[in-house]
């Protein structure tokens, strides 16, 4: 099943840019048109290791190791004038659960100020009820205040006790991209719980895989999966303190997740193309 989901959704189209967006009725549908890589980064030299290593994208944030909070403005704007692939920006005040006052949605909002001053493509955000599931009003709020940057609703997609519910939730506020790990710990664990969400999905919103990716089981997770989304960091010494050595590590870690990824699906389209 997973393979003939790769296959259908290489037929599609088999030329980059990874995403474009059609409408069919009065729904936007996701389609994607090639593979993609982005970038969990939260430094400028990160940021440019990426972009270097051939990201197609970044997601910027601050205190990576604790899984994730904004980053300075400083750093967002330093980033942007770093490189010329797409940044977007995570908007979480803290680490923590999901569950937000009425004072840090407030900060939210004028972190996605920040972000667009700073020249920012698009911004990653999620807000949850007390209960775990999604927040759809303030969540629609934090899109549409957003524009017109994108939207990419986070992993505290995992944390909800329904990911079909979920999903369609998502779809709901308008997000136009999902970073999940199929609600596991890790992405390969939820690697075929991905492939499920993403046949759900059918288009309506791009689903990219991610959380704990390891360059050793990459391609694996792309053929449990069937997508060619994928998101990481790739290495746990990308901070703001990285020495050049592992920023050379990193880039070189990005090169291969990023040649992994191209042969596989270079693969799979030459034997899309034959049948």
């Amino acid at each position: 099943m997973i393979i003939e989901l790769i296959h259908l959704e290489l037929r599609r189209t088999l030329t980059r840019p990874a995403t474009k967006t059609s409408v069919k009725g009065s729904q936007s549908i996701i389609v994607m048109t090639s593979f993609f890589f982005e970038v969990c980064a939260e430094s400028v030299e990160a940021a440019c290791a990426a972009e270097s290593g051939g990201a197609d994208r970044i997601e910027l944030c601050s205190r990576l190791s604790e899984s994730g909070a904004t980053p300075t403005a400083e750093l967002m704007a330093a980033s942007a004038r770093a490189v010329s692939i797409p940044i977007y920006v995570l908007i979480r005040p803290r680490t923590g659960d999901f569950v937000f006052t009425p004072q840090e949605f407030e900060l939210m909002c004028r972190q996605i100020d920040e972000a667009k001053a700073a020249g920012a493509s698009g911004v990653a955000l999620g807000v949850l009820l007390e209960d775990g599931r999604v927040d759809v009003k303030r969540t629609r709020e934090l899109v549409e205040y957003a524009r017109p940057l994108e939207t990419t609703f986070h992993r505290a997609f995992d944390e909800t006790p329904d990911l079909n519910v979920a999903l369609e939730q998502v779809i709901e506020t308008g997000a136009t991209g999902i970073l999940t790990s199929g609600g596991a710990t890790e992405v390969l664990q939820g690697a075929d719980r991905i492939g499920r969400l993403q046949q759900q999905a059918d288009g309506r919103i791009h689903i990219i895989a991610g959380g704990g990716l390891r360059l050793a089981s990459l391609v694996e997770v792309v053929r449990r999966a069937g997508i060619f989304s994928l998101h990481g960091s790739l290495t746990n010494s990308n901070g703001s303190a990285a020495r050049k050595a592992d920023t050379a590590q990193l880039e070189a870690n990005i090169r291969e997740a990023i040649r992994l990824l191209r042969t596989e699906y270079d693969q799979v389209a030459a034997q899309t193309q034959e049948r």
